[in-house]
């Protein structure tokens, strides 16, 4: 997945941004930045939540460090279908048909809904929907 990383710096990221915290793709919610110390410089504290497993992460850097920001691919899709917590989605491009466990947010997704999803290697989650029938 080596391909799918560029580098920015820190001073460049933004709430709503991706990054990588610890290899996994992270949207940040939260960003605290510390004044310059005597021997040092500012420090970033970046909080961020995952977007494949929704678990909350911290990243504490220097404000002029760089940071790995993931290639996250956005693509629309189709709901086939719904049974219990797993839909079957239809990429509206390739037709290629794939299952994904539905967040707690999308529980109430019925077929013939497009939604956007958001894919990174072999991850994909829904993020949000886009129209119905």
């Amino acid at each position: 997945m080596a391909d799918d990383i560029t580098y920015a710096s820190m001073r460049d990221i933004k709430v709503g941004r991706f990054l990588l915290i610890d290899g996994i793709p992270c949207k940040v919610v939260e960003i605290e930045t510390s004044a310059p110390g005597k021997h040092g410089s500012a420090k970033m504290r970046v909080t961020a939540v995952g977007i494949f497993d929704g678990q909350k992460r911290t990243l504490l850097k220097p404000s002029d460090g760089d940071i790995e920001v993931p290639i996250i691919n956005k693509k629309r899709a189709q709901v086939v279908s719904v049974s219990g917590g797993t839909a079957q989605l239809m990429d509206m491009e390739t037709y290629e048909t794939y299952d994904i466990k539905l967040p707690e947010e999308f529980k109430n997704l019925r077929s013939g809904i497009e939604v956007e999803l958001l894919s990174y290697g072999e991850n994909k989650s829904i993020s949000r929907i886009l129209g119905g029938e």
